[in-house]
């Protein structure tokens, strides 16, 4: 069944006659378009991508399955004019501004408008044999420059240097870019779950935690690993293997028919029984296909069950201000009988000096 078909089976179950989509990523989705600007328009019979000047060859060479609608910068005017029989025209109303909202009103005037937001995230939970041969591929490609960047840190080298690193060999290996702004933190900083690499110097006798991904046909890899620079002491050691021992336990329980719930507190419950509970704030985990951070999430409030094809991180940490941070991140897909973990780079402790 084709991406559009099952998009018709869901507006069917919402009993919508239209729906409108303007996010990028459900819009690659379901038309293969990897253009800067569109709008999707697809009723129970047909499908529209609207665009300007400036990407129409570009959309007819991708998008053979739509009928290509050329519009000016504002896709709303030609959005009204082929959608005038619409009676019940869903939105993805947790991505529309309110401008836009008015605009759809405006051209919409006869019909009932409908927040569904999750309507082809839904969709895109659950990937099929290509998207996960391609997740496969990002990751790859944050492992290996993780391999490779280990070789090139320095004492002394900025945190931002570091990053840079990880870039050029993501980008060397048929990465379109980043996933997102790396994580490259040091020292107390790791103690930062998001610590944007900085300007900050990494010295001997603190952990240097890197969280990044690559882009790789627009899909997204997202890895954390975390290293000690000189010798670690007891506590240092203490709180990389409780991580680890918690990371380790979290993909354990990733299996179909689990909820995101479930499988956060297997994992939380090493770490609080460790007496660390106060320093992991963040949920175990999240989706990743075309948008780094997709749904269903493994985290204390979700109650979606996991099923066969999604892909999630499991990522636990411990974060103490003043002193220092460990976080462990692999990708993991969810299979029939429990999980494949994507994500090979090693995961214990590597102490550079």
């Amino acid at each position: 069944m084709s991406r559009l078909e099952r998009m018709r089976q869901q507006m069917h179950v919402e009993n919508i006659d239209a729906y409108v989509i303007i996010r990028p990523e459900n819009g690659r989705y379901l038309s293969g378009f990897s253009g800067g600007e569109a709008t999707l328009y697809i009723t129970t019979e047909k499908a529209f991508l609207l665009t300007d000047f400036r990407y129409i060859e570009q959309a007819k060479g991708e998008v053979p399955k739509f009928e290509i609608i050329k519009t000016g910068q504002d896709h709303f005017e030609s959005l009204a004019e082929i959608g005038r029989q619409a009676q019940r025209v869903g939105f993805e109303g947790d991505f529309v501004t309110y401008e836009n909202f008015g605009k759809l009103k405006n051209g919409f005037p006869q019909a009932e408008l409908l927040s569904l937001p999750n309507l082809v995230s839904y969709l895109r939970s659950v990937k099929d044999q290509a998207e996960i041969e391609t997740l496969r591929q990002a990751v790859k490609i944050a492992d290996d420059a993780y391999a490779n960047v280990l070789q090139t840190i320095e004492i002394g080298q900025k945190e931002e240097e570091i990053g840079l690193v990880l870039e050029y060999y993501m980008r060397r290996a048929g990465a379109s870019g980043g996933s997102f702004e790396f994580i490259v933190a040091s020292g107390v900083r790791s103690a930062l779950p998001h610590g944007t690499a900085s300007s900050k110097k990494i010295h001997l006798g603190e952990f240097l935690t890197m969280d990044f991904g690559a882009i790789y046909q627009g899909y997204c890899s997202d890895i954390t690993r975390t290293v000690f620079l000189g010798q670690p002491q007891d506590k240092h050691r203490e709180v990389y293997e409780v991580v680890l021992a918690a990371q380790r336990a979290g993909i354990a329980a990733v299996a179909p028919g689990r909820t995101g719930k479930e499988v956060d507190a297997v994992a939380r419950k090493i770490i609080e029984d460790a007496g660390y509970g106060d320093y992991f704030g963040h949920g175990l985990g999240h989706s990743v296909g075309l948008a780094i951070h997709e749904g269903p999430n493994l985290n204390t409030r979700e109650e979606r069950v996991l099923e066969p094809g999604m892909v999630i991180t499991v990522e636990p940490g411990i974060y103490i201000p003043n002193w220092g941070g460990v976080r462990i991140e692999d990708m993991v897909l969810v299979t029939e009988n429990g999980c494949d973990v994507l994500t090979q780079a090693p995961k214990e402790l590597i102490i550079l000096e």
